[in-house]
């Protein structure tokens, strides 16, 4: 959407602080639809021209709004408009694609990286395998209308799905991809959530700020027998994702 060509003249001496009123001017903004859902605000050197004051000013105004969630300052890329939150449910059979779809979203999935490599502890107590045993990692991003939501790395269990990596290089389903080893089905055992700040690469790839934290979930999925298949820790974007608790636990696919 078009934004506004000239400010709103700043109410100097009047006891409200200039970076506050330029908050309340982008807020304004961003209520009335000047702003869109995702879309880049002017830069801070705009921002300050066009308001007449200098760039720590406009800066002080923007974090303030980053700080109640309004807005997300990515660094080298600049502010952006908070994206309508997306609800993701944790259920027993929930699977991302359909998540997506039922909320208007277009689901897309990115393989970022297949490799083979030993159990650390951590990973191969949930599989219920010795340490050191080969397992397929498969780093995976989840994105809804383009934008990135969450976070996979998914650990599985070798040799019984050895024709994973292979279906994964055809497309990026993973629910698909275990379709065509064999597991039509599966669901989640147990989630564990907890926050905390990401890591750069984590940043970068949901294109949020390092301070800002991530929603993480440690999750066991399991075939129909219960045998576990599947351990994985996916991170999802803060301000897009509110997670939402149901019975059962929930699958990233």
């Amino acid at each position: 959407m078009t934004t506004q060509n000239s400010a709103k003249t700043l109410a100097r001496g009047e006891g409200v602080a200039l970076w506050r009123q330029i908050a309340q001017s982008l807020e304004r903004g961003m209520a009335e639809g000047v702003f869109s859902p995702g879309e880049r605000l002017p830069t801070e050197a705009a921002l300050a021209a066009r308001h007449g004051v200098n760039r720590h000013t406009v800066r002080r105004a923007l974090d303030s709004l980053a700080l109640r969630g309004l807005i997300r300052i990515e660094q080298g890329r600049g502010s952006f408009v908070a994206d309508d939150m997306l609800d993701y449910p944790l259920g027993p059979r929930i699977r991302f694609s359909e998540v997506i779809r039922a909320q208007n979203r277009e689901p897309d999935g990115r393989i970022l990286r297949l490799l083979e490599v030993p159990a650390e502890p951590s990973v191969a107590e949930p599989l219920r395998i010795r340490v050191g045993r080969p397992v397929l990692l498969v780093e995976r991003l989840g994105l809804a209308d383009g934008r990135p939501v969450v976070l996979g790395r998914h650990h599985f269990v070798l040799p019984r799905l050895a024709g994973l990596a292979e279906a994964l290089r055809d497309q990026a389903s993973i629910t698909t991809a275990l379709g065509r080893c064999g597991i039509a089905d599966y669901r989640r055992r147990w989630t564990r959530l907890t926050a905390r700040l990401p890591e750069a690469e984590e940043a970068e790839r949901l294109q949020q700020a390092r301070l800002r934290p991530v929603m993480q979930a440690e999750a066991l999925n399991v075939d129909p027998s219960g045998e576990p298949i599947d351990y994985t820790l996916s991170c999802y974007a803060a301000g897009r994702v509110q997670v939402v608790i149901s019975d059962g636990g929930g699958v990233d696919s």
